[in-house]
């Protein structure tokens, strides 16, 4: 008997593998088939407007180039995307009477998908409707207004997002403004003012979903004090791992759990990964040592010279590789500390520069649902993290708003409520 010569066996045990079939493809695609799954945030709106300008109305959305984009439709039907809430996106520093401007342009772009697309997205605003989307083979399509500056602090504002379809708002972006504190900003008020809580309750009496992702911790437990609905984080990671503002620590997850809520886990590396979080800030602090107008910077004045200085730190100091595993430690964490309820999916496709290894957009969550099931979560827990725990809190919210039909619409002013003039 002849014996095949050791070269080849490497690629003979490749192509073994790679035509094995993946032992958790099948219960993946079982438990999304039942279950819609529900990414808490994605800006795909925002940069549409951003990437392709005014042609974000007309852009063929089935195919776009994966090196600009994170999402279209054929990746969206890949991942097996049952539910998207869609973040309505403008920046913090703008005037706030513009991001009003602003973010009705994102809303009606965000709209604009269904109508293009009909057999592909349909607009919802419940956990029912977005249970017969799924079911019709339609990507359900939600909307969250990402700052509480984008309201202009009106509550009628805040209403009439709610008439155009938003789902939720988060309370800050990155920016505190008049009524809330900010996670990334310096905090002024120790959570939320008195206004801050009559948007609160505006949002539970409208049946908004509160989101807390970039809130500052004290903005976090005011809102958990005050809600009388579960509360979300749309794209918000487990701090105990990342030590960052922005993601959620153990005590606050506690509360949380104790309030029926859900985290829905950030992918941008600078939130998963600590060694990635301090490569950052160390490399923004090398940018403004070596350039920074107009007064200082070792190569102030010379572009070219800072530039070369930057790719040389960098060599020397090459980016920490962040990667799905590091994803599913953060679900695993809150997962043990929140409990399998309360965790869920929030990507940030579409909003971040970068992306962990093996997570380069919408096509690649049932590879992250494969991972948890590697670690032994069962398919059950798996539907939870998947779209279970947020349909929950979304009838949960709606059950609070149901309760509160009889009372008036807020009124409240910052002026009057926070005393300013």
């Amino acid at each position: 008997m002849k014996t095949l010569p050791l070269a080849l066996l490497p690629l003979l045990l490749a192509t073994a593998a790679h035509a094995a079939p993946d032992p958790y493809a099948a219960r993946v695609a079982k438990v999304l088939k039942a279950t819609p799954l529900i990414d808490g945030h994605n800006d795909w709106p925002e940069a549409l407007a951003d990437k392709v300008k005014e042609q974000r109305w007309t852009v063929p959305l089935n195919r776009l180039d994966p090196a600009t984009f994170h999402t279209d439709i054929e990746r969206l039907r890949a991942g097996g995307v049952g539910g998207q809430f869609w973040s309505v996106w403008v920046s913090a520093d703008l005037p706030e009477l513009q991001q009003v401007k602003d973010t009705l342009e994102q809303i009606d772009l965000a709209h604009s998908f269904a109508r293009r697309y009909p057999k592909d997205f349909a607009f919802v605003n419940t956990a029912a409707e977005l249970r017969a989307a799924h079911k019709a083979g339609r990507v359900a399509s939600l909307l969250g207004v990402e700052g509480g500056g984008q309201i202009d602090g009106s509550l009628a504002v805040l209403r009439s997002y709610r008439q155009l379809g938003a789902s939720y708002l988060t309370l800050t972006h990155a920016r505190t403004i008049a009524w809330a504190d900010s996670a990334t900003d310096n905090p002024q008020h120790d959570g939320l003012t008195p206004f801050g809580e009559a948007v609160v309750h505006e949002l539970n009496r409208l049946g908004m979903l509160v989101d807390l992702s970039h809130v500052s911790e004290g903005t976090m437990l005011d809102a958990l004090r005050v809600t009388k609905a579960p509360v979300i984080f749309s794209h918000s990671s487990a701090r105990a791992i990342c030590n960052t503002p922005r993601n959620v620590s153990d005590a606050v997850l506690k509360q949380v759990a104790a309030n029926g809520g859900v985290v829905m886990v950030n992918y941008a590396p600078q939130y998963v990964s600590e060694a990635r979080r301090i490569w950052s800030a160390a490399r923004s602090g090398e940018i403004a040592r070596y350039n920074a107008p107009p007064f200082n910077g070792l190569y102030i004045g010379d572009p070219e010279g800072a530039k070369k200085a930057l790719a040389d730190w960098e060599k020397a100091n090459p980016e920490p590789v962040v990667t799905l595993s590091q994803v599913a430690d953060h679900i695993d964490h809150i997962a043990k500390v929140a409990g399998v309820d309360h965790v869920g999916i929030g990507s940030d496709f579409d909003g971040v520069g970068s992306l962990p290894q093996g997570l380069s957009g919408v096509q690649t969550y049932p590879a992250l649902l494969a991972e948890l099931m590697r670690r032994g979560w069962s398919d059950a827990d798996v539907a939870k993290l998947a779209g279970e725990n947020v349909l929950r809190v979304m009838a949960a919210a709606e059950k609070v708003a149901a309760g509160m039909a009889g009372e008036p619409a807020g009124s409240g002013t910052v002026a009057g409520l926070d005393g300013v003039k």
